[in-house]
């Protein structure tokens, strides 16, 4: 399953520089995390984030639920640049 592109589709609607942002998968130390950077300007991360980091938590509740089938756990970090 390609999860960058799951989040990058979720979080490019979200946004007003669409060009701006871009998700990186980086390696980890266990097989079964899968780690995700979302690199876009400061305005669009707060946005992401949300207030009380309400749309972050619904970002990662639906990748959650997208990576069960494959035994996976999700971790999502932002990044402001």
């Amino acid at each position: 399953m390609n999860y960058e592109k799951i989040v990058l589709d979720l979080v490019t609607p979200i946004v007003d520089d669409k060009q701006s942002v871009s998700v990186k998968l980086m390696p980890t130390l266990d097989e079964r995390e899968v780690l995700l950077y979302i690199y876009a300007n400061s305005e669009d991360v707060a946005r992401l984030i949300g207030r009380k980091g309400i749309m972050a938590n619904a970002l990662r509740q639906m990748m959650s639920v997208a990576s069960r089938k494959e035994d996976k756990r999700i971790t999502i970090k932002f990044e402001s640049y």
